[in-house]
C-alpha cells in the first residue's frame, strides 16, 4: 500500500477458533499474533460460537470482550457464530454465515478493498452469490482449497460428490487460490484450468506451510513428562511419535504395519483423536497367546466386557481401522432381545472384578471404571423387575449410585448421557421410566 495511514482490512473465514485445534486454527493464530503490532493491517476473523473446536476467548491471555459473540485478541476483531447441530451440514452453514457477517461488517463500516480468505471449499454452490457480492462493495476473494477432502474416506459417495462439485465452483469464482502444497496448486490447474470465468485459468500461488521452531520449554526432568511416561509405558528417547487425526489418508495402518515389520526396539506412540471403539469381543482379531492366560467366563453374560480389559491392557499395540469386514446379525431370540434374568446382573460382578483390576492404575482409569459401573448399576435399578426376586440387585445397583454419582457428576470426560441418566435419578425418578423406556432394550 502507498500509504502507511492506509488500513488494509482482511476477513478469515473457515477456521473454527483462534488455536491449536487444528491446521486453520494454528494458522490464523500465528498470522494475528504476527502481525498484531501492525498499524497498517487489521484482521477480522470468525469464529465457531457452539460445537466441535468452538472458540473459547476465556482461556486466551490478553483478550479484550466487546460483547457475547465478540472480542479483540491479537488486535484482531473476532466474531464468534452460532451453530445448529445438523451434522455434517454445519460446516457449510457456518461458512455462508460468517460470510454474511463479513459483508454486513464490510457494508456498515464502508471498509475500502476488503480481502476475505477462506479457507477450504465447503460452500461451492453459495461461492457465486457471495463472490460477486464481495466484489460490489470492492474485495477480493482469496482461497485456501486444502487438501483433496472429495477423496476421504470419511465422507459418503454423495457427501464426497458434494465435495468435488463444491471445489470445483470455488475456484471457478476465487480472484486467487493460495495452495500450501506444490501439487495442490499442480492439481488445480490440471484439473481446473480453461473452467474458470468465461473460460480463464484460475490464478493460483504457492505459500509453503510455516513449522514454530522454537525449542520446548518442557525441561526433560518434568514430573507431568515423567507421569506421562510412566502412563503410556515409554521411556526418555525409547519410542517414536507420531501425531495426527486418524484419518485413512493419514496412512496410520501403513506406519503401524511397517514399524512391526521392523526390528526396532522401540516402541511406538500414536497420539490421534480416534476417542473410542466398541469393547465387545467381536469385530476384532488376536494374538493367540493372549488366551493362554485369559480365559472367557463360563456361564455368564457380558463374558467380553470380563475379559477385553485384561486383553488391552496385555496389548503392545493396537491398530483400529474403519473398513467394514464383520457382520454382525441382531436376530430376533438372541441375548440382546431376551427378557431381563439373574443373568443379566452378572455384570455388576464384572464390574466389580474391573475396578478392583485397575485400582492401582492411573486415575484416569480408575474414573473410566467406575463410570463403567455406573453404568451398569443404573441398566440393573432401570430394568430389573420389581416383583421381589431382584431386591438385593437393585440395592446394590442403588448403593453404587449413590457411591460414584459424585465422581462421575464431576469427571468432564464422562459422557452428558450418563450425567443426565444420573440427574433423573436424583432429582426426577418418577419420569425417568417415561424417558428410558425409549432406549430399553428389554422393552
Amino acid at each position: 500500500m502507498d500509504s502507511k495511514k492506509e488500513v488494509q482490512h482482511v476477513y478469515l473465514v473457515g477456521a473454527k477458533s483462534l488455536g491449536a485445534y487444528g491446521g486453520y486454527e494454528t494458522f490464523v493464530y500465528k498470522l494475528t499474533e504476527y502481525h498484531q503490532s501492525k498499524e497498517n493491517i487489521k484482521y477480522h476473523v470468525a469464529c465457531k460460537a457452539n460445537g466441535d473446536g468452538c472458540m473459547d476467548e476465556n482461556k486466551f491471555e490478553g483478550v479484550t470482550k466487546i460483547n457475547d459473540h465478540e472480542f479483540e485478541l491479537h488486535n484482531a476483531h473476532c466474531f464468534k457464530i452460532d451453530i445448529p447441530q445438523i451434522g455434517p451440514a454445519q460446516a457449510i452453514y457456518y461458512d455462508v454465515e460468517a460470510l454474511k457477517a463479513c459483508c454486513e461488517h464490510i457494508k456498515k463500516n464502508h471498509i475500502p478493498h476488503p480481502i476475505v480468505y477462506i479457507m477450504a471449499c465447503r460452500i461451492g454452490p453459495f461461492a457465486g452469490h457471495f463472490y460477486r457480492e464481495i466484489h460490489k462493495l470492492g474485495g477480493t476473494v482469496y482461497l485456501n482449497p486444502d487438501g483433496h477432502e472429495w477423496m476421504r474416506a470419511k465422507w459418503s459417495a454423495p457427501i464426497r460428490k458434494y465435495w468435488k462439485i463444491s471445489e470445483q465452483m470455488m475456484v471457478k469464482y476465487c480472484d486467487l487460490a493460495i495452495c500450501d502444497s506444490v501439487n495442490i496448486e499442480k492439481y488445480i490447474h490440471e484439473c481446473y484450468d480453461g473452467k474458470g470465468i468465461k473460460g480463464r485459468n484460475p490464478k493460483t500461488t504457492f505459500i509453503a506451510y510455516g513449522a514454530d521452531l522454537a525449542l520446548s520449554k518442557l525441561p526433560d526432568d518434568d514430573e507431568k513428562l515423567m507421569n506421562w511416561y510412566k502412563e503410556k509405558g515409554l521411556t526418555k528417547k525409547g519410542y517414536y511419535l507420531v501425531v495426527g487425526r486418524f484419518v485413512p489418508e493419514n496412512s496410520f495402518e501403513v506406519m503401524i504395519r511397517e514399524f512391526m515389520k521392523s526390528k526396532s526396539q522401540k516402541d511406538f506412540a500414536i497420539i490421534t483423536n480416534q476417542k473410542s471403539f466398541l469393547v465387545a469381543a467381536w469385530g476384532k482379531l488376536y494374538k493367540k497367546d493372549y488366551f493362554e492366560e485369559i480365559e472367557f467366563p463360563k456361564g455368564m453374560l457380558f463374558e467380553d466386557s470380563a475379559v477385553m480389559y485384561k486383553i488391552f491392557d496385555k496389548a503392545k499395540i493396537i491398530v483400529y481401522g474403519n473398513a467394514k469386514l464383520y457382520g454382525y446379525m441382531h436376530r430376533e431370540g438372541s441375548i440382546t432381545t431376551k427378557k431381563f434374568s439373574k443373568r443379566d446382573c452378572d455384570i455388576l460382578i464384572i464390574c466389580q472384578q474391573l475396578t478392583e483390576y485397575l485400582s492401582n492404575r492411573s486415575e484416569k482409569l480408575q474414573k473410566a471404571a467406575r463410570s463403567y459401573q455406573t453404568a451398569a448399576a443404573f441398566r440393573i435399578y432401570m430394568n430389573a423387575p420389581r416383583n421381589g426376586m431382584f431386591d438385593s440387585e437393585i440395592q446394590n445397583s442403588e448403593q453404587l449410585l449413590k457411591i460414584n454419582c459424585k465422581l462421575v457428576m464431576q469427571d468432564p470426560c464422562i459422557r452428558k448421557k450418563m450425567k443426565i441418566a444420573l440427574l433423573m435419578y436424583m432429582f426426577a425418578r418418577p419420569i425417568m421410566p417415561i424417558v428410558y423406556k425409549k432406549i430399553n432394550r428389554w422393552k
